[in-house]
């Protein structure tokens, strides 16, 4: 067998890369064999495709998608510092992210109190509220909860201070909020709408923007302390609220976020869930 000629066993021990994994590889066409055997089947890589397999090994030990990691040796092979500077900063926040969300969880495991003991003091009593109209600048978009709701929130502001003059008079009237129409979590493809109360003269020349009315509502709420992925444990303490008081779910929720995450630690987050009932 020629030198570069490798079988897909051999390559699997050099590259540290199990053979499910190439074979995965291969499908999405990150790492193409160079050859396939004509009767037997087998995949045969070149030693110019170690270095390529070594890297995404590497790449994927640090936690990048494939889909990221091809984007990556994309931008290598034609030269593009941007796009890989980029990505690992995008990662590295990421990862600073993960490690903060790791202490926490260490502190909880070292810690004397129990768990669920720290996570029902982190949420508020629950109340009804009668809310009345409100009028919204609002934008709704498909994508995750962690990575769109800050994107769409970011756009609307951007597009009020664009709009704003002395005319105008635009003012914020309360908290920006996620409202929530799906009826189930989805990891990518979750139905989001943000929007944020206004008063003021504003023209809607973008056809993502939407000027709305939402309609008045009987509520039950509660406030969440602490990081936007715990803000689950609120709704636990809602629907415990409503069960015990008769009440039924009466249009999609409301989250309110009171405070900025660019000025408070995570742990001092505060977001208002509002559960419209009936």
């Amino acid at each position: 067998m020629k030198f570069d000629r490798i079988p897909i066993g051999r390559f699997s021990l050099m590259t540290h890369l199990t053979q499910k994994a190439l074979r995965f590889y291969d499908k999405k066409g990150l790492l193409v064999p160079e050859a396939k055997d004509a009767f037997t089947g087998y995949r045969c890589y070149t030693s110019a495709q170690i270095e390529r397999g070594i890297k995404i090994r590497t790449l994927s030990w640090m936690g990048f998608s494939l889909d990221k990691i091809a984007t990556l040796l994309d931008a290598q092979e034609q030269g593009d510092s941007a796009i890989i500077r980029e990505l690992m900063q995008e990662r590295c926040a990421h990862t600073e992210k993960e490690i903060r969300r790791l202490q926490k969880v260490q502190q909880v495991l070292l810690g004397q109190k129990d768990t669920l003991e720290l996570y029902s003091m982190s949420v508020s009593e629950p109340t009804i509220k009668e809310l009345p109209q409100i009028r919204v600048l609002s934008k709704s978009e498909t994508g995750s909860y962690e990575v769109t709701i800050g994107k769409l929130i970011g756009e609307l502001f951007g597009f009020i201070e664009t709009r704003n003059n002395p005319r105008s008079n635009i003012k914020i009237t309360g908290p920006c909020m996620f409202i929530c129409h799906d009826e189930e979590y989805r990891e990518t493809d979750a139905e989001i709408e943000v929007a944020i109360p206004i008063s003021g003269s504003i023209s809607i020349d973008d056809l993502d923007v939407n000027l709305t009315t939402l309609p008045a509502a009987r509520v039950v709420s509660a406030i969440h302390t602490g990081p936007y992925n715990e803000v689950g444990v609120a709704y636990t303490h809602l629907f415990e609220y409503m069960k015990e008081h008769g009440l039924e779910p009466a249009g999609p929720s409301r989250s309110l976020y009171i405070n900025d995450p660019d000025e408070v630690p995570e742990e001092e987050l505060m977001t208002e869930v509002q559960l419209p009932v009936r």
